[in-house]
């Protein structure tokens, strides 16, 4: 398993990671197998959607702050709960396959870490599995 670091630069946001997986994917040297990618964060996740247009993120992220505002009278005080309701709607880990030493991602799609309460900090895990023979 590799780890890498990903800095939010605001409270709510999705950043592309998908050259950052793509090299875990060369330095392991699989060539056919899976490549699992996980975020340990109650308050982030990790989604696959349009990389070709960066209006994509935003209308996903205006819609996001619509569905869940920030602040709703939530019982959980610390102040967060809308980005722990955000972070399990999108899901805290995505599986690609890879053929050829490559991620089979379609044409327009990248690996995105999503940010909900930032900015922080935070790790992914990858873990890349070679298709046995």
């Amino acid at each position: 398993m590799q780890t890498f670091d990903v800095k939010s630069t605001r409270h709510t946001e999705l950043i592309d990671i998908t050259a950052k997986v793509r090299d875990e994917v060369d330095k392991s040297g699989v060539k056919d197998g899976v490549c699992f990618v996980f975020v340990p964060h109650t308050t982030s996740g990790i989604t696959i959607n349009e990389n070709a247009d960066p209006d994509v993120c935003k209308d996903i992220i205006s819609e996001l702050n619509k569905i869940i505002p920030l602040n709703d009278n939530y019982s959980h005080t610390e102040g967060n709960s809308a980005a722990h309701i955000k972070a399990s709607l999108m899901g805290s880990s995505v599986s690609v396959f890879i053929e050829q030493g490559n991620l089979m991602l379609g044409t327009w799609q990248g690996i995105y870490f999503a940010e909900f309460d930032g900015p922080r900090s935070r790790k992914v895990w990858v873990k890349v599995i070679q298709n046995q023979k």
